[in-house]
C-alpha cells in the first residue's frame, strides 16, 4: 500500500471495490487510512469505513495503544535470543530510506520494538516482533542496524532475494473497536510466497 506506484492495484482500491459490492454502494466509497504497510510487506491492515471511526482509530495509533505483531525472516541470526531495540531514526522527504543515527537530533524520532528469536528455516532466521512505536520503515531500519537485514530487503542491506516483496508480515493486530469500545484482534495467514520457505 505505502509506496505502491499509480499503475499498481493497491489494497485501498481493492478494499473500496469490495465495500462497494458487499454493501451495494453506488459512487465513491469512504475508506480512512489509519495505519500503513509498505508495498513489499504483507499482513493485517486496518481501514475505517467512516470519518468518525478514522479519527478515533488514528488517535489510538498516535497513542501507540494498538498491539502489532510482525513475523520476519532475517539473513543473520541476532546475537540475543530476545531483545528490546531502541534507535533514533531520521527520514528526510527527499530520501527513500530511513536512517539510524547514533546521536539524537531535532529531526530524529525514537523507534522501539521487541523481538524474539523463533528458529531457523530454509531462507534464514525467523523473528517475532512486537512493534512499540510506528515509524516509517522502522523494523527494516532497526534490523539492518543490528546486522540482521530482512530477506529480500535489498534497500536495507539484504543480499538474498525473496519470492515476492520482502520477508516481513504483519501477523496480528489488536485494538479497541472505535464505536463498540471492545478489544478486537485480527490474524493474517502467511501468504503463499512464505510457505515454500519452511516458515512455521
Amino acid at each position: 500500500m505505502q509506496g505502491a506506484s499509480e499503475d499498481q492495484n493497491s489494497l485501498l482500491t481493492w478494499a473500496a471495490g469490495y465495500i462497494r459490492r458487499k454493501y451495494h454502494k453506488p459512487g465513491s466509497v469512504y475508506l480512512g487510512v489509519v495505519s500503513r504497510l509498505d508495498s513489499p510487506v504483507t499482513g493485517v491492515l486496518p481501514l475505517a469505513r467512516t470519518s468518525k471511526s478514522a479519527s478515533r482509530l488514528s488517535e489510538q495509533f498516535r497513542a501507540q495503544s494498538p498491539k502489532k505483531v510482525y513475523w520476519a525472516i532475517v539473513e543473520q541470526r541476532p546475537k540475543k535470543e530476545q531483545d528490546r531495540l531502541e534507535h533514533h531514526l531520521v527520514r528526510r522527504e527527499e530520501e527513500t530510506k530511513t536512517r539510524v543515527v547514533s546521536v539524537p537530533n531535532p529531526h530524529s524520532k525514537l523507534a522501539i520494538l521487541n523481538y524474539r528469536y523463533v528458529g531457523k528455516n530454509d531462507l534464514g532466521h525467523e523473528l517475532e516482533i512486537e512493534l512499540i512505536s510506528g515509524r516509517k520503515h522502522q523494523i527494516r531500519a532497526q534490523l539492518e542496524a543490528i546486522g540482521c537485514p530482512i530477506v529480500g530487503d535489498k534497500k536495507y542491506g539484504a543480499i538474498h532475494s525473496f519470492a515476492e516483496g520482502i520477508a516481513l508480515h504483519c501477523r496480528s493486530l489488536t485494538l479497541e473497536h472505535p464505536t463498540l469500545k471492545e478489544p478486537m484482534n485480527w490474524t493474517a495467514k502467511l501468504p503463499e510466497c512464505w510457505r515454500w520457505s519452511g516458515a512455521s
